[in-house]
């Protein structure tokens, strides 16, 4: 009978853990609508400023001669900014893991190498793995990932962007699990600064900025708001992945504590056959015995 009553707090046991992964998930769900809807606004103005600096981008690299701005010069690299976004929580797969093992990647490249790799983290469980690895990490923001702000993302990417204008570093690179669909996320490794380029196909297509003295402010207030704007993108980006993730997460989990339940039901329904059957057969003993 003692085997019955394990048996017996085992399935309550897994029966709460499947409510609770069942209301996570429910949770999960509501909470991917609204990041998936605040993604769908972005998304337009993210392709439509990223297309407009590419293009510029483009232009102006047949030029560089007459343009004095460092976003759009390519140099070999001495020291690289690495800026990765983690959510503050778990319990969402390989969510993170994901990102932390492109970041390691990266790490172990510009170190082989030997190229200086300064390390920026948004999200509690990226920056407390690297930190319990020994990087260390020179500007972290815990809760940013969970509630993206505009003003606050572009504060956090504002010192990597006037480094590299300063040129105290050579590169800008930002690292984030994106969002595909509900049930695929991707990780993005983006090269924000310098801008990437490509050689013009028409020889005679020229970049025309007026008034002409104005031209490198516009170009560098445009490129301070293109990487303002993808910092952002990217909290937006990596929040719906991380719902998307931690709903497939809870999702698999009720399943498997379903199976569980069945598992410890059929147990529990065949030890308790088997305690009748001992009854039976001690009272049907005893009962022989008196004869």
């Amino acid at each position: 009978m003692a085997n019955l009553k394990e048996l017996k707090n085992q399935i309550n046991s897994v029966k709460g853990t499947q409510k609770t992964t069942k209301a996570m998930k429910l949770v999960s769900t509501a909470k991917l609508r609204r990041a998936e809807l605040a993604l769908k606004n972005s998304r337009e103005y993210a392709k439509k400023i990223e297309e407009l600096v590419s293009s510029i981008a483009t232009k102006i690299n047949g030029m560089k001669d007459t343009i004095d701005n460092r976003a759009f010069h390519d140099v070999k690299p001495k020291k690289v900014d690495i800026i990765f976004v983690t959510a503050d929580k778990g319990l969402c797969g390989g969510f993170n893991h994901q990102t932390i093992k492109a970041v390691s990647k990266l790490l172990k490249e510009f170190k082989e190498n030997d190229i200086k790799v300064r390390l920026k983290g948004i999200g509690r469980k990226g920056i407390e793995y690297f930190k319990f690895n020994e990087y260390e990490i020179i500007d972290e923001r815990i809760g940013l990932s969970a509630s993206p702000d505009y003003e606050e993302a572009s504060k956090f990417i504002l010192e990597s962007y006037n480094d590299f204008m300063n040129e105290e570093t050579d590169k800008v690179i930002l690292v984030h699990n994106g969002y595909v669909n509900k049930i695929v996320q991707e990780v993005k490794i983006d090269t924000l600064l310098p801008l990437e380029v490509e050689e013009l196909e028409k020889k005679d297509e020229i970049l025309d900025i007026e008034p002409k003295h104005d031209e490198e402010l516009v170009l560098s207030q445009l490129v301070q708001k293109y990487v303002e704007f993808s910092q952002f993108f990217a909290l937006l980006d990596s929040l719906a992945a991380e719902h998307s993730a931690r709903m497939q997460a809870m999702d698999a989990a009720t399943n498997n504590a379903s199976d569980k339940v069945n598992e410890l039901t059929l147990a529990y329904n065949k030890a308790r056959q088997e305690a009748v059957t001992t009854e039976l057969i001690e009272i049907i003993s005893g009962m022989e015995s008196l004869k």
